[in-house]
């Protein structure tokens, strides 16, 4: 099934970069090129699509990784649809089976990617076009099937963010129950966090900073919320509420240089402090910390990098078993507002994940 398949499609393209947000970059266009397939590829209609703070990293300059210096980009990674054709060698998927866009393609499995394996992410600035359009080509082997428990606008949430908390938790060595866990904030990696440290039965810490948030939390079963601008040293607070006051054995760590050291203050011994983020920037710390931080609290410092497909496939069957639900932000946009979920997404005004729908 490789002929009469479309050779453009709608979308977005992102032209340069802009400090900010990065939403100025943006430019909507009906006639956005799409590769006609190859033997190994598969063309997706996709339904639904979420935000990362990398998206808006990238458009606006910041992004640590790789620069944003092509003069144009399709930018996004995550999304969901439905296999709608595919190329004469296709044996992983087949037609009308709805599957989610692999971060990093390339890597199969193990603790973290190399360069090599980095490459055609899509919507990074790497040589891979990004998932904020109706249609895409892939190679079969950059697509995994979508949990058969979860809707469009809900799957399209997992590729970064979701699997990003499982390789925190699950990574290195799988979080136990009865271990203490420590998110930041609100945003889609740390309630991801959440819900996979319940259902591994673990005693959930999170700091946030509204009373409205604080309640969201609760309600999902967060054991104890620490109100990070009342409380600025809430890394002691948390220790103290950790069983028998010893401190998170896991602590996500998504602020940077203004929330490490709190980071510090509550891991326990032993425990895995894992750098994830950089909301609050990247400048120089000048909190004191040094090298020999993790030596004299005797824990890991680890940095996360999304994760394996093998990550996946285990995050996947973890979903369906326990049947967990992402949190998605209340605010409905389509894919023709990606401009203002950008904004909000820098605003880190969120509740969990933004996500679009394919209402255009």
């Amino acid at each position: 099934m490789t002929s009469n398949t479309p050779s453009q499609t709608p979308g977005w393209q992102l032209v340069g970069s802009c400090h900010g947000d990065g939403a100025s970059a943006l430019r909507w266009s009906t006639e956005l090129p799409l590769r006609q397939l190859g033997q190994t590829d598969v063309l997706v209609e996709l339904h639904a699509w979420s935000l990362n703070f990398p998206d808006v990293s990238i458009a606006d300059g910041t992004f640590p990784w790789v620069k944003n210096n092509k003069d144009t980009l399709i930018p996004g990674s995550d999304g969901a649809g439905t296999v709608i054709a595919v190329g004469s060698l296709v044996d992983r998927v087949q037609v009308d089976e709805n599957v989610l866009p692999l971060y990093y393609p390339r890597f199969l499995a193990g603790p973290g990617p190399s360069y090599e394996q980095m490459e055609f992410s899509p919507g990074s600035a790497s040589n891979a076009p990004g998932t904020f359009r109706k249609m895409a080509v892939f190679d079969q082997a950059h697509v995994i099937a979508m949990p058969s428990t979860l809707r469009f606008e809900e799957a399209a949430t997992l590729p970064c963010s979701a699997l990003t908390a499982w390789n925190a938790l699950h990574g290195m060595r799988p979080l136990e129950a009865g271990e203490c866990v420590l998110v930041q904030g609100t945003g889609g990696v740390s309630l991801f966090a959440v819900l996979f440290a319940l259902a591994a039965g673990a005693i959930v810490i999170a700091t946030t900073s509204s009373e409205e948030k604080a309640s969201r939390l609760r309600q999902m079963g967060v054991h104890h919320v620490i109100n990070y601008k009342i409380n600025p040293d809430w890394g002691v607070i948390a220790k103290t509420l950790s069983p028998s006051g010893l401190g998170c054995h896991r602590v996500i760590e998504v602020g940077g240089q203004r929330t490490i050291q709190e980071s510090f203050h509550c891991v326990a011994r032993g425990g895995e402090i894992d750098i994830i983020g950089f909301l609050s920037g990247q400048d120089k710390d000048d909190s004191g910390l040094t090298f020999l931080e993790p030596l004299l609290r005797a824990c890991t410092v680890r940095g996360i990098e999304v994760g394996s497909r093998e990550q996946f496939e285990e995050m996947s069957r973890a979903i369906v078993e326990h049947n967990i639900k992402p949190v998605i932000d209340v605010r409905g946009f389509t894919l023709k507002d990606l401009p203002e979920a950008y904004r909000a997404v820098s605003n880190q005004s969120q509740f969990g994940k933004l996500v679009l729908t394919d209402i255009i």
